[in-house]
């Protein structure tokens, strides 16, 4: 007796969620294509890895401003 494999009980043609554009529609943050719920908010894997990489590197980073006076101020009650 056979036993059916569950990758075959839907059918070959079914569209997967992941696949669907993101609503309401946006653009990808790195190249500007339409975004995709798999991805979301960029539109592949690549674009994806582009924007971890660039934080990694720390290309994008919180400004911060630091005051001179403070280090030598006693810390406040």
């Amino acid at each position: 007796m056979a036993i059916p494999y569950p990758s075959l009980s839907r059918p070959m043609n079914a569209v997967n969620d992941n696949d669907k554009l993101v609503d309401p529609p946006k653009a990808c943050p790195i190249c500007g294509k339409p975004a995709l719920v798999r991805f979301k908010p960029f539109c592949s894997k690549r674009c994806a890895d582009i924007d971890l990489n660039r934080w990694l590197k720390g290309a994008y980073a919180i400004p911060v401003v630091e005051n001179e006076g403070d280090e030598d101020e006693p810390p406040r009650d």
